[in-house]
């Protein structure tokens, strides 16, 4: 996903690096099949699986998704997704040990019951769960039933995301989401009767319509169901590579001085009502997971965004789904058809890939301490690889431009991003991605 602010470049949100745009066909279903036949089998692994379905489309939508008013999608795209765990699981040495599941979309919980019950069992079977093992599934409150919350629970589900963006009349309608407060606090509510406490809530700035007022009016709605995390987005207007978002109207967008105030705003609301920042646009209690990885310097980035799994494997099921396993990244097809296809004859649904090289893992250790602390200690960091992390200062360029601008500190090496820029944090990572054209 990309964020567009004027007078800036596209910038990633190094959820991995290198980012999607540098894989390729080079690397597909053979190397994936090799990397996790030389899997650790009693090194911890993550996993996610993707439901790309929704009932109707969100205009600011930046996912890979595919709209339906019916069943039988879903349940065939279910089938192809339980031969793909058969078939990755008897690749991999032996039932791997699992930290972390993450159902993503999309919206997972449009599943049945029953099938989502039926999914997380045969991953149980399949791999090695553990009494700690995390399970998260994102939610869309608006098609959230009851009946789901139980299956979520019998499914050993301790973590529920709910997408909220905002709670504004006239932005919903902008953004063709409506979604009430009432219907929000009633999923939170049944959830929480099921013993899911662990609730984060999604929101987003930058967004048609919106003021900082309103932003401010959200989060107070938003703490008051009290969440154990908040995330807050900014809005990324990309209508050349989503279409839908050109049902969004350009001028009803704030400007980058607006978004700005709007940030700024919902952090001072979230951190006055007790939440702590984490990273660049993540808050949470003091006793989340989140905020004590970051205490003890554990806080992690991935495909998730922000995370406290420190797991090196993370496998991923399901079209478009990116995975980091043994030498590097894969990705597989994004058309559903295609990704069908490939696992009903009984091969990897892998399209393209990236394998990691020593100076990849050096710039990538680099910009995740940055994303995760605002600082790097970049000797250390090139030390700990081998290399020589005067390469690296020499070649980050735009640091001194930012330096210049007040916006980070360098002292032998060592980088802290100022108090108060937390929302240029992008930029600063940037300057060590040696793929991004920098002019």
């Amino acid at each position: 996903m990309l964020e567009t602010k004027q007078g800036e470049a596209c910038l990633p949100w190094y959820f991995n690096y290198p980012t999607a745009p540098q894989f390729s066909a080079a690397i597909g279903a053979e190397a994936y099949g090799e990397w996790l036949g030389s899997l650790s089998a009693n090194e911890p692994v993550s996993l996610y699986i993707h439901i790309p379905f929704c009932r109707s489309m969100c205009w600011y939508c930046g996912c890979p998704t595919t709209i339906t008013q019916r069943d039988p999608p879903n349940q065939n795209y279910v089938a192809a997704l339980r031969g793909e765990i058969r078939l990755v699981s008897e690749l991999t040495p032996q039932a791997l040990p699992v930290s972390d599941v993450h159902f993503g979309g999309g919206t997972p919980t449009l599943l049945k019951p029953t099938e989502f019950v039926a999914l997380t069992e045969l991953l149980r079977r399949r791999f090695a769960f553990r009494q700690k093992t995390a399970i998260a599934v994102e939610i869309d409150p608006r098609t959230f039933t009851a009946e789901m919350a139980e299956a979520l629970g019998a499914a050993g589900v301790n973590r529920a995301s709910l997408g909220v963006q905002s709670f504004d009349p006239s932005v919903q309608k902008a953004i063709n989401r409506i979604q009430s407060v009432e219907q929000t606090a009633t999923a939170v509510e049944n959830l929480r009767q099921q013993g899911i406490n662990r609730i984060n809530i999604d929101l987003i700035y930058g967004l048609p319509n919106q003021t900082m007022q309103s932003c401010v009016q959200t989060a107070t709605l938003a703490v008051a169901m009290r969440p154990q995390r908040i995330a807050v987005f900014g809005y990324a207007h990309t209508p050349s590579s989503h279409k839908h978002q050109r049902l969004i109207e350009k001028a009803g967008l704030p400007d980058s001085a607006a978004r700005a105030e709007q940030a700024a705003a919902v952090a001072e609301t979230l951190v006055a009502a007790g939440y702590r920042e984490i990273g660049f646009d993540h808050f949470a209690l003091p006793d989340d997971e989140l905020a004590l990885a970051q205490k003890t310097g554990r806080l992690r980035r991935n495909s998730q965004g922000y995370s406290a799994d420190t797991c090196k494997t993370l496998i991923a099921f399901g079209a478009s789904a990116i995975g980091r396993v043994g030498e590097g990244y894969v990705e597989n097809e994004a058309a559903l058809e295609a990704y069908t296809q490939h696992i009903t004859a009984v091969r990897l649904a892998t399209s393209k890939g990236y394998r990691l090289i020593g100076e990849d893992r050096v710039r990538g250790a680099i910009i995740e301490r940055l994303m995760c602390d605002l600082e790097a200690d970049v000797p250390a960091i090139c030390a700990a690889h081998g290399f020589d992390w005067t390469h690296f200062l020499d070649s980050a360029e735009p640091l001194a431009m930012l330096a210049d601008d007040g916006i980070v500190d360098v002292e032998n090496g060592f980088i802290r991003v100022r108090h108060g820029h937390r929302i240029l944090l992008r930029s600063v990572a940037a300057a060590f991605d040696a793929y991004l054209d920098h002019s």
